[in-house]
């Protein structure tokens, strides 16, 4: 990945504790992973009773409950104490312990088996995530990073995207999240990359589509007028059905650590 500029690295930090003011409405229209990923995880890294994985950016537990009640040891970890508060109501297994910490500041006295983040590595510090993450895998162990993201069906899509360009008009040159199994190659601390995409269609209420977009970051660093109008301006777009169909799409990308990447320091 390239490097961060000091405005990056601004706004980077500045929006990743955003969320932890709407964690209700997050953790209430936020989708979980679908368990086929979550196999694949499970299989490819060999887990099994007793493994030792650390999620980075558990949310309220979105994937939690997905790796929760395979007997794994798991600390999942998240900036927002909120955010921790509701993965604590939503995952009961006491072998899941729940910390409020980055993972710039993480410190563990074991390596894991796993580490695993959801559709939140890229609120890392891009010159740390990978090195830290490789110094904290046991030998052989696995760092996956998955993200998920809605596909709207047509004309719904592209007049949802001019409505972001109307608030947000550097929206314009957005790209595609982060490309974890391009990053994972170009460093010497991972091996082979594993690859898998699942596409599923949901028909989710109107209420959550609403919940969904105004959990995003760019939504939540508007001004509080911009916020109202865009929230309004997309009520009217949705229009009076109760529903919308849309494709989750969720991608999963992981390595196994290399020897060379377990000598690396953390940052």
């Amino acid at each position: 990945m390239p490097p961060e500029s000091g405005p990056e690295r601004w706004k980077r930090v500045s929006q990743r504790a955003l969320f932890d003011d709407v964690a209700e409405l997050y953790d209430a229209t936020r989708q979980s992973y679908p368990n086929k990923i979550v196999e694949v995880v499970v299989r490819t890294a060999e887990l099994e009773p007793g493994s030792s994985v650390l999620e980075i950016g558990c949310g309220t537990g979105q994937l939690t409950r997905r790796l929760a009640g395979r007997g794994l040891d798991i600390t999942a970890i998240d900036i927002g104490p909120a955010m921790v508060a509701g993965s604590r109501r939503n995952v009961a297994d006491p072998k899941v312990a729940f910390q409020v910490s980055s993972f710039e500041d993480f410190q563990a006295p074991q390596a894991f088996d796993l580490i695993v983040s959801a559709t939140a590595f890229h609120w890392v510090e891009p010159d740390l995530g990978l090195a830290k993450a490789a110094h904290h895998l046991r030998p052989s162990g696995w760092l996956a990073l998955l993200t998920t993201g809605e596909r709207y069906d047509e004309p719904l899509r592209s007049a949802l995207r001019q409505l972001w360009v109307k608030y947000n008009p550097s929206q314009a040159k957005w790209a595609p999240g982060a490309p974890w199994a391009e990053s994972l190659r170009d460093t010497q601390l991972f091996g082979a990359v594993v690859e898998t995409t699942h596409e599923q269609r949901l028909e989710l209420p109107v209420p959550t589509v609403l919940g969904v977009e105004c959990t995003r970051a760019t939504y939540l660093s508007f001004t509080r007028e911009a916020r109202q109008g865009f929230a309004a301006d997309l009520e009217a777009l949705l229009g009076p059905a109760p529903s919308v169909s849309l494709v989750q799409e969720t991608h999963l990308a992981m390595a196994r650590v290399s020897p060379n990447g377990l000598q690396l320091p953390p940052a």
